[in-house]
């Protein structure tokens, strides 16, 4: 199976063989400020079954377990598509948004509940 992700301008676009290794949500800080939203959907896809594809501009921060996080965002349109977590060298992360796809799989994980929204419920 081949699943593409993009950009809100189309200008990058991620294509991803195979099934996702993992998908979480996280409702950490920072991918509140990156998102704008209460949180963040993350599709984990083996390295080697991803091709980005576009110009993008990285943007790198640690992540709050001390470890680099490098984000390709669109130049265009601002927005994030993926990220490369050093925690996790053979993945890549892709947002779930950037599919566009409503079949795709839910989220088997919640990290950082301690920052998740009082009002938020969801159930994993």
């Amino acid at each position: 199976m081949e699943r593409i992700a993009r950009c809100s301008c189309g200008a990058l676009s991620v294509r991803c063989e195979g099934e996702p290794a993992k998908v979480s949500l996280c409702h950490c800080f920072a991918c509140q400020r990156r998102t704008g939203s209460t949180h963040s959907i993350a599709a984990f896809f083996l390295r080697e079954n991803v091709a980005i594809e576009g110009e993008a501009t990285r943007f790198t921060r640690p992540s709050d377990r001390g470890f680099d996080v490098t984000f390709h965002f669109c130049p265009t349109c601002g927005s994030s598509v993926c990220w490369e977590p050093d925690r996790m060298p053979d993945r890549i992360g892709v947002a779930v948004g950037a599919f566009a796809d409503p079949t795709f799989p839910k989220p088997t994980q919640q990290v950082h509940e301690e920052c998740r929204h009082l009002w938020l419920s969801l159930e994993i």
